[in-house]
């Protein structure tokens, strides 16, 4: 059975998990600091299962 796209979470559904911009989570692809992606679309987006951000924000470093 394959992932139904809404299974899964774009930059905008991280940044809201996050309470951040959706540019900033770009920023932290483009840096190496998300996941690589569950999957990347058929149009070349990528997307996370939710799981997978839930485990990587609750590890992520903090700005204090």
């Amino acid at each position: 059975m394959s992932p139904n796209s809404n299974d899964l979470w774009s930059y905008a559904e991280i940044a809201r998990h996050i309470n951040v911009q959706s540019e900033t989570v770009r920023n932290y692809r483009r840096h190496g600091l998300l996941p690589e992606p569950d999957l990347v679309d058929r149009n070349g987006h990528p997307r996370w299962y939710p799981e997978t951000v839930k485990a990587w924000a609750r590890n992520r470093p903090r700005h204090r």
